[in-house]
């Protein structure tokens, strides 16, 4: 199965919010949406979605209070999509960390674009949806397909191990801790430990390595996390 981006749409206008899913629909992402900003703060650190869209104006609170949120644990991309259209709005929705800014009304076009160039830049500093692909011996990571293939054989791993393995990768050469992992697939409202982490990882191994035991991949760092072999030149 095709992965597809997990977009949070976060509106309250039901029409507005169901235009903007059936233009994501269309274009192949996943939609997760929400009508007012509680519903917003629970999904995104349940479902961890790979961008928002966010409008300002909401019933219960002002979508400012969502950026601050966010970006106190994840730089995932957020785009404000609002009919305020004052610049001290955008300078401040800006500064304080959202990724783009669109006024409304919007055409189709216009909100993909924004979109795939946010995902782009994403990947560039996260290890979210990158392009292309990268080796690390026989293991190819294909940030195209989402996935990750051992000698030319599709390892078949989950969205989430394949997220995992795709930050590992952006970072490769590097220790990435527990705690910075669980938060970047997770969110930080998952509780329990690193267990649900460890279980993943020794999915992945036993999927990718010929020896779990001995990985040549993925390194265990004891006691502070995980470390992917050097990228190949």
């Amino acid at each position: 199965m095709e992965y597809r981006e997990r977009i949070l749409v976060v509106e309250d206008e039901q029409s507005i919010r169901s235009f903007i899913s059936a233009i994501l629909r269309v274009n192949g992402y996943e939609v997760i949406p929400a009508e007012n900003g509680s519903q917003a703060l629970t999904l995104v650190t349940s479902r961890c979605p790979d961008l928002v869209i966010l409008d300002l104006g909401l019933p219960d609170m002002d979508g400012s209070s969502i950026i601050k949120f966010v970006r106190n644990w994840s730089q995932m991309p957020i785009i404000v999509v609002s009919a305020r259209m004052q610049e001290r709005d955008k300078v401040e929705a800006l500064d304080l960390g959202a990724d783009d800014y669109i006024t409304k009304p919007f055409g189709p076009s216009e909100l993909t674009a924004r979109i795939r160039a946010a995902l782009r830049h994403a990947g560039g500093i996260s290890g979210g949806v990158q392009e292309g692909s990268v080796r690390c011996g026989e293991l190819t990571i294909d940030y195209d397909k989402r996935r990750v293939f051992v000698s030319g054989r599709d390892a078949g791993l989950t969205q989430v191990e394949f997220r995992i393995v795709a930050y590992l990768g952006a970072y490769a050469g590097k220790v990435v801790t527990y705690d910075r992992l669980m938060r970047e697939i997770w969110g930080p409202g998952m509780k329990g430990g690193n267990q649900i982490l460890r279980v993943n990882m020794a999915n992945i191994r036993r999927k990718i390595e010929i020896s779990p035991a001995e990985p040549r991949y993925i390194f265990t760092e004891a006691g502070v996390g995980y470390r992917m072999a050097d990228i190949d030149p």
